[in-house]
């Protein structure tokens, strides 16, 4: 086992590889075709089918995972009080950080009095009917919003990838089959049965996902060049001071708070706690999907010895509570956009974006470019107007795709962060009865990274 892994590279030095030869092929052909008619698009298609059945299969991985923990693991009452504070304390500063930037820096004042003209500068800002209907989705009030996410059906929150629904149906039927367990014994024998087939399907589910991260690189490479091959780089001459407000806000929140809480409260150094989670934010950032990496999240915890309990308690049930990157990039993309359109937002002002934020945050599902959809939401909270919002998605969209990315990078170092700081005082992990996804012969060593 420890041979074939020493043979391979880790999965986040095969990631950047692959983000780079796909970059360079992307900008060296663009749109053209090469090697008998291959076009990036192609690659960007069999990349994107790679990320597709990562969250088709992490979807019932988190529902399995929850289960199989509820049955077999306690989750004590103070344990979830304890997620929630630290996932409000992490939202918290995080805003600080983003409100301090928009505040004191002021970038959107850049664009004051230009964005008709940028509108007119970078190429492709119409909205298509599909990303029009999300902007309307996005004038919803809040309880509209989260109280569409509640799941009609059993079958629903699967078909939808509705994250909510998938661990509210979870937590009632493990507690059910917790309690009956419980109350069975070793009599119950359809009981038993149930609870047999639960951990298996868990087993096999971690070992599927462990194969598909194999062709995770493969699959960065093709997406990047059809990204890159697409959009150019010429964009970032008119867009760079949004990308690097917003860049900024993300890496101070990710690259200060986060290692410095997880060494000074969590008692794991900035090696362990980047180096040993460098798959995770890794494989974040090329997949643009912090529910595609879930499984990688629970191996990498695993590594940094954090307890199987607190790993799925953050990673599959708290995940909806810890996407500080979607919470952070909604707050400052509205107060940029309102900076850039002569808005005047007080400190009250302010604070709705934030809430909005939040909410936004906490209901929106961990797939690539949901934080762009529910943009709309927080930009209606500021007080655009909705030919305004409108205007503005499309523009933002042009570099979104790098934005998202780092989104899904910080939200998986949350995931990381919580689980971390749940094991602080709960004793050695080694004593907890549960299965998580171990090393083998079909993963490489450690990995890295990224909404």
């Amino acid at each position: 086992m420890k041979t074939t892994q020493t043979r391979m590279l880790p999965l986040y030095t095969q990631v950047l590889i692959a983000v780079t030869c796909g970059a360079l092929l992307g900008a060296i052909f663009g749109l053209e075709p090469y090697l008998g008619g291959l076009r990036n698009a192609q690659l960007g298609k069999v990349g994107l089918f790679v990320v597709t059945l990562l969250k088709t299969l992490a979807i019932p991985l988190i529902f399995f995972a929850i289960l199989d923990a509820l049955i077999r693991t306690s989750i004590p009452l103070r344990q979830g009080g304890k997620l929630l504070v630290i996932c409000l304390v992490n939202v918290s500063v995080a805003m600080a950080i983003g409100l301090a930037i928009m505040n004191i820096w002021q970038p959107g004042l850049a664009w004051l009095g230009h964005v008709d003209e940028l509108l007119h500068l970078v190429p492709g800002t119409t909205l298509s009917s599909s990303a029009l209907a999300n902007v309307q989705a996005g004038s919803q009030s809040p309880i509209e919003y989260l109280a569409s996410y509640i799941p009609r059906t059993i079958a629903d929150p699967f078909s939808s990838n509705n994250i909510i629904g998938v661990v509210l149906l979870a937590l009632a039927l493990g507690a059910v089959l917790r309690y009956l367990h419980g109350k069975s014994g070793q009599a119950g024998g359809a009981v038993q049965a149930v609870v047999r087939a639960i951990e298996h399907i868990y087993e096999w589910l971690v070992q599927i996902l462990e194969w598909i991260i194999f062709v995770v690189p493969l699959a960065v490479f093709g997406v990047v060049a059809a990204v890159v091959g697409k959009s150019g780089v010429g964009v970032f001459s008119v867009l760079w001071i949004f990308l690097a407000a917003m860049l900024a806000g993300l890496a101070i929140h990710s690259l200060l708070y986060y290692p410095l809480v997880a060494w000074l409260v969590g008692k794991k150094n900035p090696k362990v706690y980047l180096g040993q989670g460098a798959d995770a934010i890794m494989t974040a950032v090329s997949c643009n999907s912090s529910l595609a990496t879930v499984p990688v999240t629970l191996r990498c915890l695993d590594r940094m010895n954090v307890s199987p309990q607190s790993s799925r308690l953050a990673a599959c049930v708290g995940t909806n509570l810890n996407n500080d990157g979607i919470t952070l990039y909604e707050a400052m993309a509205a107060l940029f956009l309102a900076q850039a359109l002569g808005y005047d937002l007080p400190l009250a002002k302010q604070i709705l974006i934030v809430l909005a934020s939040i909410i936004a945050g906490a209901g929106v599902a961990g797939i690539p470019e949901a934080g762009l959809i529910v943009l709309p939401l927080v930009l209606a909270a500021a007080g655009l107007p909705d030919h305004v919002i409108i205007a503005a998605i499309p523009l933002i969209m042009t570099v979104d795709w790098i934005i998202a990315r780092a989104r899904s990078g910080v939200n998986v170092m949350s995931d990381m962060l919580v689980a971390i700081l749940l094991d602080v005082g709960q004793g050695t992990p080694a004593t907890v009865p549960v299965v998580v996804p171990q090393e083998s012969t079909a993963m490489p060593p450690a990995e890295s990274s990224s909404s």
